[in-house]
């Protein structure tokens, strides 16, 4: 008999070999007809793998996110079948699931795909879904593998790099593929699918390899449920940030500029700059001080920080000085220009904290192929801060860092979320730099400020930094996707490798603590969320104008003029629009601007000294004074804009 723990703490005796479907049997039926995967002390398992030895088994349905990536990992070996029956010779590399569905990578030789065959595609899929094939995994030596893949490059080259005893295959019908496993049981519960779209890609993401062809797609059990994500999809077009970007004004690329280098247009800039001021006026309330650091540094400064080895293949190449042997690089991160900055001072226990917080633009040299709007560009700017603190002050600073990052979240609308405590991966050592007594402080100070805090949090082992643990906060946006938005690192290795001191209480020179936090983590990709959060109606207090005042005709643009100054002096962002057009064009302009409240001034509002407001979607607000108008949105922005 062995011993299986479930996840509500109770356990089961059954007979070894018990599967994890008969084991959903022995609790209920309704939850068996529903269990497509299963973790066996913490590996991904088939619902029919034989269990012989004790251990916790959790059972995932599709609702769970574990169950929807089994789910589209084993739709992406039926579009490998599916691509090999269409187009004989391919050859497959990889396919995984993705956050929402899955891919393949294959070799077309002399093969194309476009948007016309999506729909053969889906159809070969769907047919071999219908047949219910089991997902049957086997074991296969080195030797036996490489002989089945003889033909094809790209599979031995991973086959090579497995050790032989480990490697596996999963068979479905009259298809195999080289896998690891976690599949649903079979492919009838496969129901709907939809290719989503192709692309290029490099074998290994390298671009100087082979450039292969990635198939997308998506599958769900229902098709009402694939209804809805198309659905969802139209939505985040229209909320997609590059274009409503462009709509709005606030950014551009230019060729010439180069790829991945984002250019602020004047309400950009604005916009950008008032979620600076936002964050500094919390920043210094909460005891930051403001540095700046240059956007370059020696190529040895990230050589001691670790950042060069992480980094250096995604960093630009060094640059040369008219100084021979003289290199710096572009800085790919501010950390360790704080350090040298702490170091500056000797420091006494009695002055930490110290918290130096800096807008500061970093760069890496991001695949082009990679590069997409502002979520992945090759310079951004990091509303960057560091604490360097006694271990003492740890768990105090930690938490207070919590609360700035739950008050940016609240004043921005991210109201959605979940925190992620991101451990290193004990099976990958080699992958982090430092001793195991200081990872094993900072990753518990992370888990004990989280429970402290009563926040909602999973443990994602081997998604720390190369220095140090860290806590992630994965927002959900008004689309329902999930963004990795502010996280917060404990780091005991860099103060060592930058020999950062205080002297202590006792008089004896210690070690300080360092946290890394970035509430926005970076200017680029936070206002791209946002705008896709929004759909680019922003918090009234970030919009770049707030409202809009329309004169019905010219003989009262001076009372227009009149009450923009009134706006004005009020502090309210407002504009004119004085153009020879319709009041039924202006109104529908503002609508696209996005503009707030649209002000109409004519001869009943100069006679009585009021204005007649309309609000951003259609509602009519009626006819008002420039006070009571002006109240109005000191009281919408108080309501917006929580208190820190």
């Amino acid at each position: 008999m062995i011993n299986i723990t479930l996840p509500d703490g109770s356990i089961k005796q059954f007979e070894a070999g018990v599967t994890p479907i008969e084991i959903a049997k022995s609790i209920s039926v309704g939850l068996a007809r529903n269990v497509i995967s299963a973790n066996f002390n913490d590996h991904v398992v088939e619902t029919t793998t034989k269990l012989t030895e004790d251990g916790s088994l959790i059972l995932y349905t599709w609702k769970d996110d574990a169950g929807k990536q089994a789910f589209w990992h084993s739709s992406a070996h039926v579009l490998a079948q599916a691509l090999e029956e269409l187009y004989p010779g391919v050859k497959l590399t990889i396919g995984p699931a993705i956050e929402n569905g899955f891919y393949y990578d294959v070799d077309l030789g002399e093969h194309s795909i476009s948007d016309k065959d999506f729909k053969a595609i889906e159809d070969k899929m769907l047919q071999i879904a219908k047949e219910k094939h089991e997902f049957k995994m086997r074991a296969s030596s080195k030797l036996e593998a490489l002989q089945l893949y003889k033909d094809n490059e790209y599979k031995t080259e991973l086959i090579e790099n497995l050790e032989d005893g480990t490697i596996t295959f999963c068979d479905h019908a009259t298809f195999t593929d080289l896998c690891r496993g976690g599949h649903i049981p079979n492919t009838g519960i496969i129901k709907a699918v939809k290719i989503l779209s192709v692309a290029g890609a490099y074998w290994r993401g390298d671009e100087n390899n082979t450039q292969l062809t990635r198939v997308y797609g998506i599958s769900f059990p229902k098709q009402k449920e694939l209804k809805e994500y198309l659905e969802l999809l139209e939505e985040a077009k229209k909320r997609d940030h590059r274009k409503l970007g462009k709509e709005l004004e606030l950014f551009a690329f230019s060729q010439k500029v180069g790829q991945g280098l984002p250019l602020w247009l004047p309400k950009g800039a604005a916009l950008r700059e008032r979620l600076e001021n936002f964050l500094k006026a919390a920043q210094k309330k909460a005891g930051y001080e403001m540095v700046v650091t240059p956007h370059i540094g020696q190529k040895e400064l990230y050589v001691t920080s670790g950042h060069y080895a992480k980094y250096g293949e995604d960093s630009f190449q060094p640059i040369s000085t008219p100084k021979e042997g003289e290199e710096f690089l572009l800085k790919p991160m501010n950390c360790p220009h704080h350090c040298e900055i702490f170091k500056y001072t000797q420091w006494s226990y009695k002055d930490l904290p110290k918290r130096y917080a800096e807008f500061g633009t970093v760069y890496r040299y991001e695949q082009s192929g990679e590069l997409h709007g502002l979520t992945r560009v090759r310079g951004f700017t990091q509303d960057d801060a560091h604490i360097f603190c006694t271990p003492e002050q740890l768990d105090e600073e930690f938490k207070k860092v919590i609360d700035l990052v739950l008050y940016v979240f609240g004043s921005l609308g991210f109201e959605n979320f979940t925190t992620q405590v991101s451990l290193r991966d004990p099976e990958n050592p080699e992958k982090y730099i430092g001793d195991e007594a200081h990872w094993e402080k900072a990753e518990q100070a992370i888990i004990s400020a989280v429970k402290d805090k009563g926040l909602d949090y999973v443990i994602e082992t081997g998604e720390a930094a190369f220095y140090g643990p860290k806590l992630d906060f994965m927002v959900k946006d008004a689309l329902g996707r999930k963004w990795q938005l502010g996280t917060i690192q404990v780091d005991y290795q860099l103060p060592k490798r930058f020999e950062l001191t205080y002297k202590g209480s006792d008089n004896e020179t210690h070690q300080p603590v360092m946290i890394h936090r970035a509430p926005f983590g970076s200017m680029e990709r936070f206002i791209a969320i946002l705008l896709e959060h929004t759909g680019g109606n922003f918090p009234l207090w970030l919009m770049p104008e707030q409202a809009i005042v329309l004169s019905i005709s010219e003989k009262y643009e001076k009372y227009a003029e009149k009450v923009l100054n009134l706006l004005e002096n009020n502090e309210i962002r407002a504009l004119i629009d004085n153009r020879s057009e319709t009041m039924g064009k202006k109104i529908r302009d503002a609508e696209v601007k996005k503009i707030p409240y649209m002000i109409v001034v004519g001869e009943k509002e100069a006679q009585e000294n009021k204005i007649s407001v309309r609000q951003h979607g259609g509602a009519d607000l009626g006819m008002i004074s420039v006070e009571e108008f002006a109240n109005l949105i000191d009281n919408e922005i108080n309501k917006s804009l929580k208190q820190f």
